[in-house]
């Protein structure tokens, strides 16, 4: 075949389908074993590490050093406990999903954060708290703090595997083959020992930008073990809205991945046999809002919210308990869906947004993805990051005024609907802000800000004390529309603990794997319904180890 590099490969040992975080694992691994392996990929290399460049960097860590530091209390029963109350298996094909999941949280609380510490990887110090939950003991949620960032986000976590891939390729054993389009498998009586696939034309896009589909020939090549990690759906709306549960979906949504991100070979590998299951199962957020610098088509962002803004649906009410910023991302989304609208709003005035509004993504914390320890500095100092301003700035999402009458009002002309109760916006803030002044209340909203600041995290960086929301010195007052964001398919193809793909038999296929978000971070789903955030980087990681490391044993010499 015809690589990039201008080389002909008839055989691999390993051929890894997909160039992100889980197939650089993959190669790393197989490359480490003593294997040959060919990396393939329909993107140009400008878009190498796929989706985990662009990612936050969080990761799900329990009982870590930095959670002890910060007092947290945790530990692998308290996490086991919490994963499986938010994933909520209950169908006869969750068996493997669930064996991944109590094996990841094993892994969470053991070697992963001493296997990435040798391998280069830092954290930033301070754990976050993400998917609150605020049901009871059993139910979703985490009941400590456990997203570590890592310290240069995206990019941060993907550069050791990248690094061991690019030396694999200085020593002659790995090779890269972009702008090659997987779309079959090649079988030998019931194994697969193959590729087969289009050679799409020549691409300069940039890191993200969609690239043409147009074919300029085939390849095929031949390999001991084929490694499928090709993602999931989230760029391909059509299948996003086929795979949603009791419905078509939003009609209106926006697009948190690259458009490369099309689950076809996810599809091709199905038809070839392998199981693909809990399609149903995703993970869409529903605080997402566009992006004003877009780099592929209807991109948006996930704005990461402190607890302290007030979620309204489209006509104005506020969202029952305990749907607050930051609690069950899942629950919000369904409940949203039973409203006949496809936006809702936080509301919340200067000082909330100064202290509690991040936006997800490696482009947009440039302190922690450059590792800036002076920009991150800024901080700590009063007003909004720089990349919030920006879309406080010239985001097409976001209004101000000074009263609420007058918000509501820009709100109505924002959406073309008068659906706000200027009255009514006012008498909702009103009514917050006396439970603020009983100094106890019954607010449940409220009296979680009073917890969440117990952690010196939140307390610090990331949640502001209870106050007057009409308070004029916290103004303006700020209103952002929200709409669902396309992210991370959570079902996939089911998989051993060893990553081997398996028949709806369960039966496994001779010589494929799969790992990343194909297999459904593995397994074919070990989330479950819900994720516990910092998760999906890590179920990469963990998927493509294994899946690399079988996969080298079963091929080759």
């Amino acid at each position: 075949m015809d690589t990039s590099e201008g080389r002909t490969w008839a055989h691999a040992d390993v051929v890894v389908v997909g160039a992100g975080l889980s197939g650089l694992v993959s190669a790393a691994e197989a490359y480490n074993a003593g294997r040959t392996v060919l990396i393939l990929d329909q993107e140009p290399e400008a878009s190498l590490g796929g989706q985990a460049h662009w990612s936050f960097g969080g990761l799900f860590l329990v009982d870590s050093p930095e959670q002890r530091r910060l007092g947290v209390k945790d530990s692998a029963e308290l996490a086991l406990s919490d994963w499986l109350g938010s994933a909520a298996f209950d169908r006869a094909e969750d068996h493997w999903p669930r064996r991944w999941a109590e094996a990841y949280v094993d892994f969470a609380a053991g070697e992963k954060r001493a296997w990435l510490h040798a391998l280069g990887v830092r954290l930033f110090p301070l754990v976050q708290w993400a998917e609150r939950g605020g049901y009871d003991a059993q139910g979703h949620g985490n009941s400590v703090p456990r997203f570590h960032v890592v310290w240069g986000t995206g990019p941060g976590i993907v550069a050791p595997f990248l690094a061991k891939v690019r030396e694999g390729v200085a020593a002659g054993r790995v090779q890269l083959a972009f702008r090659h389009r997987a779309t079959e498998l090649v079988f030998d009586g019931g194994s697969v020992t193959g590729v087969r696939g289009q050679v799409l034309v020549a691409s300069g896009v940039e890191r993200g930008v969609a690239s043409s589909r147009e074919a300029t020939g085939g390849f095929s090549v031949s390999a001991g073990a084929v490694i499928v990690t090709t993602g999931g759906i989230g760029g391909n709306h059509a299948m996003v809205r086929e795979q949603w549960p009791n419905g078509e979906g939003p009609a209106t949504m926006l697009t948190g991945v690259p458009a490369s991100v099309d689950g076809e070979f996810q599809q091709a590998v199905s038809r070839a046999g392998g199981a693909l299951i809990n399609t149903d199962r995703m993970w869409h957020y529903p605080e997402g809002i566009h992006n004003p610098d877009p780099v592929w088509p209807n991109h948006g962002i996930r704005i990461l919210s402190g607890p302290s803004p007030l979620w309204l649906d489209a006509a104005g009410s506020r969202l029952p308990v305990p749907l607050f910023p930051g609690f069950d991302s899942l629950g919000t989304l369904r409940h949203l869906e039973t409203t006949g609208h496809e936006h809702s709003w936080f509301v919340l005035n200067k000082t909330i947004i100064s202290k509690e509004f991040a936006l997800s993504g490696s482009e947009q914390n440039p302190d922690l993805t450059d590792k800036d320890v002076k920009l991150l500095a800024k901080r700590a100092l009063p007003g909004a990051t720089g990349p919030v301003q920006k879309f406080i700035d010239h985001g097409v999402d976001f209004v101000q005024a000074a009263t609420a009458q007058e918000l509501a009002v820009r709100m109505n002309a924002l959406v073309g609907t008068d659906l706000i109760d200027p009255d009514g916006l006012h008498e909702t803030l009103a009514a917050r802000d006396r439970q603020v002044d009983s100094g106890l209340g019954k607010d449940t909203q409220l009296n979680a800000i009073r917890e969440a600041r117990r952690f010196a995290t939140d307390k610090l960086m990331r949640v502001v004390p209870p106050h007057r929301m009409l308070a004029p010195e916290h103004g303006p007052l700020i209103a952002v529309r929200l709409t669902t964001l396309t992210r991370k398919s959570l079902g996939g193809l089911t998989t051993d603990l060893c990553s081997r793909v398996l028949a709806a038999d369960g039966t496994p296929i001779a010589g494929l794997y799969a790992a990343g978000e194909a297999a459904g971070f593995g397994g074919g789903g070990m989330h479950g319904y819900r994720s516990l955030e910092g998760t999906f980087l890590g179920g990469c990681l963990f998927s493509g180890r294994a899946a690399g490391r079988h996969g080298a044993s079963t091929s080759g010499a």
